[in-house]
């Protein structure tokens, strides 16, 4: 008998481990670029979101530059590969909004800056650390963010989030 209850504590644990991995994920992202001048400039950056093999779409709007990107299911990016992407293409991020499970957000290393609670089960977020928004933009946010420490000391591991929906 008491073999038996062994068994389900762990299989209970097992499934358990499963379902929680699942939830911490980025579904998409909306990626505004700064300094493209031509067709060709979004080609670069388009060629290196393609290349991550979590992506299973990118639509390009070259009105606004911008580039929404779609996450295959269970992935774990963080913002900073789409930083890494974008500057390896040659240009930078202009503004990142990011669409998650809600899940995301409630951990390490993403820290929300503004107090809008939200029940749904995805959330829609920007990222407004330096090198995720414009330079006037980083600014202006540096001031109103004074107070919080961590984004003080602008780290690159900690994400400091500001929850649009």
């Amino acid at each position: 008998m008491k073999k038996i209850n062994k068994v389900y504590v762990l299989l209970a644990s097992v499934v358990l481990m499963f379902s929680m991995k699942s939830n911490a994920q980025i579904v998409k992202a909306e990626i505004r670029a700064t300094g493209l001048t031509c067709s060709m400039c979004s080609n670069a950056i388009n060629k290196q979101l393609k290349a991550l093999p979590e992506v299973t779409n990118v639509e390009t709007d070259l009105n606004t530059n911008t580039f929404t990107v779609t996450l295959k299911e269970g992935n774990e990016l963080s913002p900073k590969t789409f930083k890494e992407k974008v500057e390896k293409a040659g240009f930078f991020i202009g503004s990142l909004i990011i669409t998650a499970k809600s899940e995301t957000v409630s951990k390490s290393p993403y820290i929300i800056v503004n107090d809008k609670k939200n029940d749904a089960t995805e959330v829609q977020f920007q990222v407004v650390d330096k090198g995720y928004v414009t330079e006037k933009e980083f600014k202006k946010l540096s001031k109103s963010y004074k107070d919080i420490a961590t984004y003080v000391a602008n780290s690159e591991d900690d994400f400091h989030i500001k929850i649009l929906n």
